[in-house]
């Protein structure tokens, strides 16, 4: 469908290059032979230019396409969209399985975020389950950073009937808890547990 509609866009420019060219000509006399076309390697540039900006677009649109797919999949949540992921895996295997369906592992960065991946959880995984969330301190002990490498700015730590984080160098992983109410608790990173991958949309 794509090739087919990119080599109709080649053949309307290679018209329309042509046609230009004949209204540019001087008339010709009635019996004198047709003139052949000159093709330039500036015209096949601009050609090439102007397909490549199609290919552009068209990649886009499949960007804007796919996103929209998975919010409907998905869960919104104003500039992001969440998408639960089958099966549990390790901390670091979530984070590089969102990385290659072109998103982040998720992370709530407000209250906001937080209370809808919480009922989204539910929804989707049940109310009795963990699910990693894209924030850690591996890099450095009690330094919370989400997985692109900055600060947290925002956290939601249990606190009430313990004192989260607690776990010191041997939970440097975090998840947002079912049981809990959406609270966060630190957690090793080689345990197995349900993820959602988070897109930015525009």
């Amino acid at each position: 469908m794509e090739l087919r509609g990119i080599c109709f866009v080649l053949s309307v420019l290679c018209l329309l290059q042509m046609t230009h060219q004949q209204v540019d000509k001087p008339k010709a006399k009635k019996n004198a032979p047709p003139k052949k076309v000159v093709v330039t390697a500036s015209m096949i540039e601009d050609i090439k230019k102007q397909i490549d900006h199609i290919l552009e677009e068209v990649n886009l649109l499949k960007e804007k396409q796919a996103l929209q797919s998975v919010c409907l999949r998905g869960m919104k949540v104003r500039s992001k969209c969440f998408l639960s992921m089958s099966g549990e895996k390790k901390f670091h295997e979530a984070a590089d399985d969102c990385i290659m369906h072109g998103g982040i592992l998720g992370t709530a960065s407000n209250d906001e975020e937080n209370d809808a991946l919480y009922d989204y959880a539910r929804t989707a995984v049940g109310h009795d389950r963990d699910i990693w969330i894209g924030v850690s301190d591996i890099v450095a002990e009690g330094s919370w950073v989400d997985v692109t490498g900055a600060a947290v700015n925002y956290t939601n730590w249990e606190t009430e009937i313990t004192l989260q984080p607690d776990g010191g160098t041997k939970e440097n992983c975090v998840v947002l808890s079912g049981p809990a109410n959406g609270k966060w608790f630190d957690q090793p990173c080689r345990f197995k547990k349900n993820y959602f991958c988070e897109f930015i949309i525009s």
